[in-house]
């Protein structure tokens, strides 16, 4: 199941990559970077929430 998450990430890493392109194209240098911190942003929150699903399992106990 996915969560709102991952959609929220994959759809930074998107626009970030649309805004990139399209301020590559008109030569707009602030459109441009602002698509490539959104890129790089949606990427670095899926990975410290993928961090931190992993460190929250716990694993059972074992019995004596």
């Amino acid at each position: 199941m996915v969560s709102w998450v991952n959609w929220l990430c994959i759809a930074l890493v998107i626009v970030g990559s649309v805004l990139f392109l399209v301020g590559a194209n008109t030569y707009n240098a602030i459109v441009g970077w602002v698509g490539v911190y959104m890129f790089i942003g949606g990427i670095l929150i899926y990975l410290v929430f993928y961090v931190y699903a992993e460190l929250k399992k716990r694993e059972p106990a074992q019995k004596p």
